[in-house]
């Protein structure tokens, strides 16, 4: 694992060639924007990963983001937000490097040790490099020690400051504690990944719902519909995910959604890249062409780009 010090220089010393990529590669505006995607690479030696991990966990072995291209660009996929991969820890200088090489295509969403004692400064240099979030892991046990927990409170303060988000991989019995923090941060953007990953189970439970549907009152909060091929029946083409989205656009209104696709867990197993936008581009007859334009591009860019 890299220094904090040396992780923070990384940030600014990136160029295309350390990914061996094309880069400087200018986005095709006005295209989609995939708001949740993970990118890593099989050069371990540049990019180690973190102890607790190893290489046969990293599945599938590469995911780069040449190799994201080829799925996301025939789908008209523009801008990618990219989302600290956790085989990474908190050294996230392959997600850096990536969105230097390709500049004003990917946005970044970063993950930082809450414990460390320069919580804000490593947030604010980070957002100098284009991160705009911060990803947290949002259990029951960990959402309701985060009033107790000075660095966690300080990455929320320091949100509410700068508008940067805390983007929460959020299980549904977390979501009562997610509701008191953003009563308590209400200038804090929070961003609710995977509709809470509400359906993992095989089946939408209502009050799992209506805990999300709750926390729309709330207008600091925005939620991804995305996650898929991991939600309900869990196949394509994914229409009986349509009642809870419809439910959710209901309560939050198509401005605070947005798709993501999850990539590369999206396009392994059967699953693709085209069957997942496609729910949200061309099915769901509910949503009005305001509400795609919305989910598709327009939320993720206002909070991302």
């Amino acid at each position: 694992m890299k220094t904090r010090r040396q992780f923070l220089a990384s940030s600014t010393t990136t160029t295309a060639a350390a990914l061996g990529l094309t880069g400087c590669q200018k986005p095709d505006e006005p295209g989609f924007i995939d708001a949740h995607v993970h990118v890593w690479t099989p050069d371990t030696k540049r990019y180690p990963i973190a102890q607790k991990y190893t290489v046969e966990q990293m599945k599938p072995p590469s995911f780069t983001p040449e190799e994201l291209f080829a799925h996301s660009k025939p789908a008209g996929v523009s801008r990618v937000v990219l989302i600290q991969m956790s085989f990474y820890g908190f050294d996230n200088s392959y997600m850096l490097d990536a969105m230097a090489a390709y500049p004003g295509v990917f946005g970044g969403v970063a993950v930082i040790d809450e414990n460390a004692p320069d919580v804000k400064a490593t947030m604010l240099e980070l957002a100098k490099s284009g991160v705009r979030g911060f990803r947290i892991r949002s259990t029951r046990a960990s959402a309701e020690t985060w009033p107790d927990s000075k660095g966690t409170v300080e990455m929320w303060e320091t949100g509410a400051e700068h508008n940067l988000s805390m983007c929460l991989l959020a299980d549904p019995d977390s979501l009562p504690a997610v509701l008191e923090m953003s009563r308590k941060f209400p200038e804090t953007p929070i961003v609710i990944d995977h509709c809470a990953r509400i359906g993992v189970s095989g089946s939408i439970e209502q009050s799992d719902l209506d805990a999300l549907l709750k926390l729309s009152d709330q207008e600091n909060v925005s939620v991804k519909t995305s996650a898929f091929y991991a939600l309900g029946k869990k196949a394509a083409p994914y229409e009986d995910l349509g009642p809870m989205i419809k439910q959710l656009r209901d309560a939050y209104g198509a401005n605070r959604l947005m798709w993501a696709s999850d990539c590369p867990y999206q396009v392994v197993r059967g699953h693709t890249y085209e069957n997942a936008i496609a729910l949200v581009r061309d099915r769901l007859d509910f949503l009005t062409a305001e509400d795609r334009e919305w989910m598709l591009r327009k939320t993720a860019e206002s909070i991302f780009f």
